[in-house]
């Protein structure tokens, strides 16, 4: 008797037995980020082309159909995502008039960071003109923007921003983000007016921002 290695329960079928699209859909039901063609071709123990074949298959049945929802590869990975025609409907139903949003600041300061990361803080408030501690610590509260070394010349943290980010904004990466950059100032025209190696808020700190200024994200 040859010996079972499908690595399924006794008695029941392997997993590379059970059909593709219904495996990935119910999968994909329970992720909390992207998953990658290359994890799902594992678990389903499919090969990652047919799995990327049938990924691509499923987000084309969803449009076709007009479902409420869309597959959509973003980050380098696939999720389920609700269709922005859709989306009032969703937003009455779960955040009930209480919706998580960021200040107008916290939006030109994540703008600032995406499209010159690496940055520093100085850098980022320079092209500001405006102190931007409180709206980074939000920031970074929110998993937006993370640290990412220092400065060689001034030993000054440097932030990008996260996969959390480009999941947020629908991007499979920084390449697609829009064409912006030009209209903001070169990072060697700003001089930094202090040195900051190491932070100079408290991450635990009460967030300062104006919160009158709100705009979705």
């Amino acid at each position: 008797m040859s010996e079972d290695t499908s690595g399924g329960p006794a008695g029941a079928g392997g997993v590379a037995e059970l059909d593709l699209k219904p495996a990935l859909e119910a999968v994909l039901m329970v992720v909390d980020e992207p998953a990658t063609e290359e994890h799902l071709a594992k678990i389903l123990e499919r090969p990652k082309r047919q799995v990327a074949d049938a990924l691509r298959e499923l987000a084309d049945e969803y449009t076709v159909q007009g479902r409420g929802f869309e597959l959509r590869r973003v980050a380098g990975g696939w999720r389920f995502y609700t269709r922005p025609e859709y989306a009032a409907a969703v937003e009455g139903f779960v955040l009930d008039g209480q919706q998580a949003r960021l200040t107008q600041a916290a939006l030109e300061t994540l703008a600032v960071v995406a499209y010159r990361q690496p940055v520093s803080r100085s850098r980022v408030s320079a092209v500001r003109g405006v102190n931007c501690d409180g709206v980074m610590r939000t920031l970074l509260q929110r998993g937006l923007i993370e640290e990412a070394g220092t400065e060689p010349e001034t030993g000054a943290i440097l932030y990008t921003t996260t996969n959390y980010f480009l999941e947020r904004m629908g991007l499979r990466g920084l390449d697609e983000l829009p064409e912006l950059a030009p209209f903001l100032p070169e990072a060697e025209a700003i001089e930094a007016e202090t040195l900051e190696g190491v932070p100079s808020f408290d991450p635990d700190a009460p967030d300062s921002e104006d919160a009158d200024d709100k705009t979705e994200f």
